[in-house]
């Protein structure tokens, strides 16, 4: 394994990598879009030892990666739809990520399905074999039962004590089953990009890609300055998600929009344990009331068709919101209103179109693409296998183009900050940034007496995170600081609140 070298990813160093990269003109891997996979490409590429450069035109995570349930999933959903190989790969890939890649930004999660009066028995028959069956996917993945605890029937008595304030009328028990969560999907592709940057990748954002041209050559622009060059990269890797069709047309990508809502935690009695429940009238889709490490709450998530025009940010429909506070209306007494939503957050699935009448039909496998250029093309997949799409697409990329490159050894390569669960809870910082942080939350604490100070009422986020982002992990701007370092932009009254903060960070 080699060595990480540096890894902090701040302005100057993007100024510095890009004029390089621009005065040489070659590459020998260029990833075009740095989501989780493109990060996860870039990281994959360069611990081989090829020159890599991976560029955004926005930021890391910009897109759908930001957008997810936060989930480590092992693959249940898949098997319920024959899936077996999608959901073997997603249990073993959980097992990677939360045992070493980021022990430190993964935890086990307790998910329970109440047996209300609308689960009918067979439904919860099907999902207790569902979970009985992940558990036998979680040992053939070889993930020990020490972090992911065996599904279990709950009485009546067990289920209501997991779920303050849940329907108590009719209740018959329920039964819970463990899945992986994230502590934040952004901050795991913020680390796998510092990652291969410290193996020598140079990670560029707001650098577009204008046009794939002949024998490699790529037409690039600075969106900081407007500047325009073109370089040759002996192979081409798109890892632009739902935009992979604006540069190789003859990929057929359908997007699937899924939206969250965003509560504060104690409109549900600040849970712990993450809730499912069947969506009426469906027969292999759930409702996630998913408890998030910052004292919110996510529910989710839709799954509709999103055709058009593929918008940066996409918006949620009332449509959709309605329905998600419909199906809580089932769960609770004193279910939340439409007022009581503090936030709502759309991601678009980069699915592959097979011709499946809906989007939830559509498999969550991946393909790679080769076309001429050489370009290889990844999409598709799930957040928890990005890892092996990545070594998927180089593996191509590398037989492709007859790059001389190493074997892939990303299955045994921690992140940055990443270290075994006993090591974590030893370091001398806050255990919250901890989890964020991994190792370096000693270096994220300033010892400025302010700089622990929380940036806005009601969430734990500091003044020291966001001049971390700055030097460490190339925050550019207020957004890039509070919504992709920070989660804070996900209620636009705290936002707001946090813009002073963020512009005076900014200003240095």
């Amino acid at each position: 394994m080699t060595e990480l070298g540096n890894s902090a990813l701040n302005a100057p160093r993007r100024a510095t990598e890009l004029e390089q990269l621009v005065d040489r003109g070659t590459v020998d891997v260029l990833v075009i879009g740095l989501g989780v996979t493109g990060a996860g490409v870039a990281l994959d590429a360069a611990s081989r030892g090829l020159e890599v450069a991976a560029i955004d035109a926005h930021d890391f995570a910009f897109g759908t990666s930001r957008w997810s349930s936060k989930l480590v999933h092992g693959g249940l959903r898949y098997l319920a739809k024959a899936q077996f190989g999608v959901a073997y790969e997603s249990a073993v890939e959980r097992g990677i990520l939360l045992q070493t890649t980021a022990p430190h930004l993964t935890r086990p999660l307790p998910m329970l399905l109440p047996a209300l009066p609308s689960v009918q028995p067979a439904t919860l028959a099907l999902v207790s074999a569902g979970m009985r069956a992940g558990d036998g996917l979680r040992l053939s993945a070889r993930t020990p039962r020490s972090l992911l605890p065996r599904p279990r029937g709950l009485s009546a008595t067990e289920a209501r004590s997991m779920a303050p304030g849940i329907r108590v009328e009719g209740m018959r028990g329920g039964v819970l089953g463990w899945d992986g969560q994230l502590e934040d999907d952004a901050r795991l592709v913020t680390a796998i990009a510092r990652t291969a940057a410290g193996h020598g990748a140079s990670m560029l954002t707001r650098v577009r890609a204008l046009e794939l041209g002949e024998d490699g050559e790529v037409s690039l622009r600075d969106e900081l300055s407007g500047a325009v060059a073109t370089i040759r990269a002996k192979v081409v890797i798109n890892a632009a998600g739902v935009w992979s069709a604006d540069l190789v047309p003859d990929i057929a990508v359908r997007p699937a929009r899924g939206t969250h809502l965003v509560f504060d935690g104690e409109q549900f009695g600040h849970p712990t344990t993450a809730l499912t429940l069947p969506i009426p009238g469906e027969s292999n889709r759930y409702m996630l009331m998913l408890p998030q490490p910052d004292g919110r709450v996510y529910v989710g998530l839709t799954d509709v068709d999103a055709p058009g025009p593929i918008p940066d940010v996409p918006e949620p429909s009332e449509s959709e919101i309605s329905e998600l506070l419909d199906v809580l209306s089932v769960l609770y007494t004193d279910p939340p209103s439409r007022a009581d939503v503090r936030g709502a957050f759309a991601g678009l699935r980069p699915l592959l179109d097979t011709g499946a009448e809906r989007t939830a039909d559509l498999s969550r496998a991946h393909l790679v693409h080769r076309s001429a250029g050489p370009v290889i093309t990844i999409v598709g997949g799930k957040l928890t296998t990005y890892r092996k799409m990545a070594e998927d697409a180089v593996d191509a990329a590398v037989d492709e183009a007859g790059l001389v490159a190493g074997e892939c050894i990303t299955r045994t390569l921690p992140l940055i900050g990443a270290a075994p669960r006993d090591a974590l809870a030893a370091v001398d910082a806050p255990q919250r940034l901890v989890r964020r942080y991994g190792v370096e939350a000693v270096d994220v604490v300033s010892g400025d007496p302010h700089g622990a100070e929380p940036i806005v009422d009601g969430l734990p986020y500091t003044k020291d995170e966001l001049r971390f982002a700055v030097s460490h992990e190339l925050a550019l701007d207020i957004g890039d600081l509070l919504d992709r370092r920070t989660r804070i932009g996900l209620v636009p009254a705290q936002r707001k609140a946090a813009e002073k903060a963020a512009k005076k960070t900014m200003k240095g």
